[in-house]
């Protein structure tokens, strides 16, 4: 895998983490592929079984959604390892640790999530894309954290 590729499939990934931190639907979508599919873990899926979502827009609409309900997200993309299989595919593990913000009584929480993401990846008219997401949790926690009182405005 040539450097360029790898700087490529970490820029997907810290992307994908703003576009989500955004609830920006439109680029969210556009870092798929047509047929992506999402695989969600039975904690996240809302129905206690694993689900997959497929479709590049059904895919970013309900990713947004399901944070909609939250003051603030901060997903924070850590290492990630890569293995190319062809010239146009690759598969790799993301590390990232997510921050869901949300409101209790007077103050606020932070609920934690400790993931990774099995990423298949398919080189497309120039561009790597996600053409796979799986997502694993391995642990989370849930902490009061204090919240500016205005956040900085997106650029």
């Amino acid at each position: 895998m040539e450097p360029a590729d790898r700087l490529a499939l970490g820029t997907l990934a810290a992307r994908y983490a703003r576009a989500v931190d955004r609830r920006d639907t439109g680029t969210l979508a556009s870092l798929f592929t047509p047929e992506v599919e999402l695989a969600l873990p039975p904690e996240l899926s809302g129905t206690g079984i694993s689900a997959e979502l497929r479709g590049r827009e059904t895919v970013a609409r309900s990713v947004v959604e399901s944070i909609s309900h939250l003051v603030a997200t901060r997903h924070v993309v850590g290492q990630q390892i890569l293995d190319i299989e062809t010239a146009d595919g690759a598969h790799g593990e993301t590390y990232c640790t997510a921050h869901h913000i949300y409101s209790r009584g007077d103050g606020y929480r932070d609920h934690r999530i400790a993931l990774r993401y099995q990423d298949t990846f398919a080189y497309r008219e120039g561009s790597w894309l996600f053409a796979r997401r799986a997502l694993l949790i391995d642990f989370a926690e849930d902490v009061p954290v204090t919240r500016s009182a205005r956040p900085a405005p997106p650029r």
